[in-house]
């Protein structure tokens, strides 16, 4: 069951776009596809997105080339 906070933290598919630098029609693809794995919820016709699982995406697919070794 989900508490006030979890929903207060959901955002419609643009919102989601603008804080993953992409386009709603690229999350529109990676749902339709299970391209990259973004988490998303649907409630009746609705797509909505959790910014702490999308925080969490980000954190999970960030790379840092120093710790590479890369010069």
């Amino acid at each position: 069951m989900e508490n006030k906070q979890d929903t207060q933290d959901l955002m419609p598919p643009l919102a989601a776009a603008i804080f993953l630098c992409t386009s709603v029609k690229t999350l529109a693809k990676w749902r339709s596809t299970g391209e990259n794995n973004v988490p998303y919820r649907k409630l009746g016709k609705k797509v909505l997105y959790s910014r702490s699982d999308l925080e969490k995406y980000l954190a999970k697919h960030s790379f840092n080339a120093v710790e590479g070794g890369e010069s």
